[in-house]
């Protein structure tokens, strides 16, 4: 493996702080609209607590797939070589 240069070790800094934000922006999102009804109307506890869950989950999925799928979009271009 060669040395990586400081443009090359900056890049993915960048690149991670991105990954990281647009997955918790888009987590974010994702539980927003699923557990949002639920602070809106009025539900019984059950519901209340079950669009929580699964809006944690899918919440929790959406940040691992985006931070995945940009990190290896990154890793992918041709300008970086991975070395």
């Amino acid at each position: 493996m060669g040395q990586r240069t400081q443009a090359d070790r900056d890049a993915i800094t960048i690149e991670i702080g991105y990954a990281v934000f647009s997955g918790c922006f888009a987590a974010a999102l994702v539980f927003g609209a699923v557990y949002g009804p639920a602070l809106a109307f009025t539900f019984p506890g059950s519901a209340r607590m079950a669009l929580e869950l699964t809006g944690a989950v899918l919440a929790a999925t959406v940040f691992l797939l985006r931070t995945a799928h940009v990190l290896w979009r990154f890793a992918r271009r041709p300008e970086y070589d991975g070395s």
